[in-house]
């Protein structure tokens, strides 16, 4: 009897893979504590849902590599995990005017270039062309996980670090400026090979 199958589910279930689905679980939950009616509470908690979905976000790669648990599954919904929970956030936090004004903009170029970039993986994935993950990348990502937990933290956040927004806005504009530039890594990638494809 084959024991493909059991290898298959025992993959979908290994920890690095389990650490990526707490972190899917945790878009609903982020979701729900921040439209919950405006309580200091509710933003702690979501902070702290937040700030263990960020931190597996480091240790499903570790997991994978240390103990060779990369599978294909797995590729498919880390970034996948990552988007949600960023784009939730900031839907959420453009709903309750955390984000307004001029840094509505950050958001729009953050969100549009998650679109692009999934749009351009999907493309590049069909010609068996990988595009690595670079340092710049690393960086806003670390970025945006930083300026999203503080403005999560919001008013709660106010009543005991003063300018916590500020700080959270600021590092949005920091990683929309790095999202611009890695973004323009990949559709430059893209670009050459739908030129090459033509």
């Amino acid at each position: 009897m084959s024991s493909a199958p059991f290898t298959r589910r025992s993959k979908a279930f290994n920890l690095a893979n389990l650490l990526t689905y707490g972190r899917l679980a945790a878009v609903p939950a982020v979701v729900g504590l921040l439209f919950w009616p405006e309580d200091h509470w509710s933003r702690w908690a979501a902070l702290a849902i937040f700030a263990l979905a960020g931190i597996t976000d480091y240790l499903d790669g570790y997991v994978a590599r240390t103990y060779s648990q990369q599978s294909a599954l797995g590729r498919m919904l880390d970034p996948i995990a990552d988007k949600l929970l960023v784009a939730a956030c900031l839907l959420m936090l453009v709903a309750d005017r955390t984000i307004q004004g001029w840094s509505l903009w950050a958001a729009i170029v953050i969100l549009c270039r998650e679109i692009l970039v999934s749009g351009l993986r999907e493309f590049l994935a069909e010609l068996k062309v990988g595009v690595p993950v670079s340092r710049v990348a690393k960086w806003k990502t670390t970025a945006q996980i930083v300026a999203v937990g503080f403005l999560v933290a919001g008013p709660a956040g106010e009543s005991v670090l003063p300018g916590t927004v500020t700080i959270g806005t600021i590092l949005l504009w920091v990683s929309a400026i790095l999202t611009i530039y890695t973004g323009w890594d990949y559709l430059k990638t893209g670009i050459h090979h739908m030129m090459d494809e033509g």
